[in-house]
């Protein structure tokens, strides 16, 4: 084997939806406050008894079940999370536990909003140096329990679930090259902190950054699969805000592609935000099987990370 695929998909999203009236009865905000800056509708909040090992389990179960395999067959589960409450046993450790895996290696990554594709390009890189055959590879946030509830200009975009993939060895590679990195010295503006953790970030340097240094870098990402951004059929920026994903997706060049808009329903699921919405593009048939898509992941550390995918 020469490299890896995406086999299938698969996501989870708690029950209870948190609108923009919800919130406007919670902090100094509006329905059209809330739409004109950020372009989110509604979110998901999980229930307290929902954890991040919980919603992993559910969307990897979802995503085992599509791809036909058996729970044996998974030797590798790579979970991204920046929200994890326990430190052992990790939240990968979880997953395999829930599903009945056997003697997986198990790996929680922590890139907050570039989790999901740092994570797929680890399995990939497994799986091509013959350490894994079959990956489960999940990004997944319980992003409420560090949001900040009287701050309205970051409670209102945070929201709750998981999205997962199973990553197979394959004859001809269907996982690009990934282009990854990060600007150390600008880590500061986006922050999880303190005792408890609350989410704070410096949203104007994060637009600034993300909306005029990340296309160049996203279309090298395209470069470097040997895609041009014309032939892509989908893209996948991670979810932060419309504001931001509307720039970045024209400044690509992606012309004939579906732009994933999931933060509109969903609000900002950090490092689940990619797998997520992707899912619910292939679940909905709007991406043809076998056609390129653009990952790409950035925010927290300022981390970023991109990969041209082949859709299952």
């Amino acid at each position: 084997m020469t490299g890896s695929r995406v086999l299938a998909l698969g996501h989870y999203q708690p029950s209870r939806v948190l609108t923009n009236d919800d919130l406007a009865a919670m902090v100094d905000t509006s329905d059209e406050w809330i739409r004109s800056r950020v372009g989110i509708r509604t979110r998901r909040i999980a229930a307290p008894d929902e954890t991040v090992a919980s919603m992993a389990a559910e969307a990897a179960a979802k995503a085992l079940a599509n791809s036909g395999l058996e729970a044996a067959d998974i030797d590798l589960v790579l979970v991204a999370t920046c929200t994890a409450v326990d430190r052992s046993p990790n939240t990968a450790a979880r997953v395999a536990a829930r599903l009945g895996l056997t003697a997986p290696a198990v790996m929680d990554i922590n890139v907050v909003c570039a989790g999901f594709p740092h994570a797929l390009a680890t399995a990939d890189h497994a799986i091509r140096a013959g350490s894994s055959v079959n990956a489960l590879v999940v990004g997944v946030e319980k992003f409420t329990d560090v949001a900040d509830w009287t701050d309205r200009t970051t409670c209102v975009l945070v929201g709750d679930g998981a999205g997962a993939a199973v990553v197979t060895a394959a004859a001809e590679p269907g996982i690009g090259p990934v282009v990854w990195g990060s600007v150390p010295e600008m880590g500061h503006a986006v922050r999880i902190e303190g005792t408890p953790s609350r989410f704070a970030q410096e949203g104007q340097s994060v637009y600034r950054w993300a909306t005029t240094q990340l296309p160049p870098i996203a279309r090298k990402v395209c470069e470097r699969a040997g895609v041009a951004p014309e032939e892509l059929a989908a893209v996948v920026l991670h979810q932060a805000n419309l504001r931001i994903i509307e720039p970045v997706a024209r400044k690509i060049g992606a012309v004939n592609a579906v732009i994933a808009t999931d933060v509109t329903e969903s609000g900002n699921t950090s490092a689940a935000s990619i797998p997520l919405a992707l899912s619910k593009l292939v679940e909905r048939g709007e991406i043809p099987s076998g056609a390129p898509v653009l990952l790409f992941g950035f925010g927290g550390n300022l981390s970023y990370a991109g990969q041209v995918v082949r859709c299952p």
